[in-house]
């Protein structure tokens, strides 16, 4: 089991430095919803992580990575024409 949760927090840190580079060289755009996803599917591995290894404020800050990824992928999919 701990393997698994230490694969998860070392994929969920790979998806968020992926986000950040392709951001970076402008491969991305910031307000793209693959950029939120990663974001999202990130921080998810590192509350996984973080929760089990009890970093409480760790999993607090990566929630609410998650929460502003989520809003902003809620506020995409509004924004996005009906049809």
């Amino acid at each position: 089991m701990t393997l698994a949760i230490e694969a998860v927090g070392w994929i969920g840190a790979g998806l968020i430095l992926l986000a950040y580079l392709l951001v970076s060289a402008g491969r991305l755009s910031g307000q793209s919803a693959l950029f939120q996803w990663l974001n999202v599917v990130g921080a998810a591995g590192f509350v996984v992580n973080s929760g089990w290894h009890g970093a409480i404020p760790s999993t607090v800050l990566n929630l609410v990575w998650m929460a502003i990824g989520l809003a902003s992928l809620w506020r995409l999919a509004r924004a996005r024409p009906a049809g």
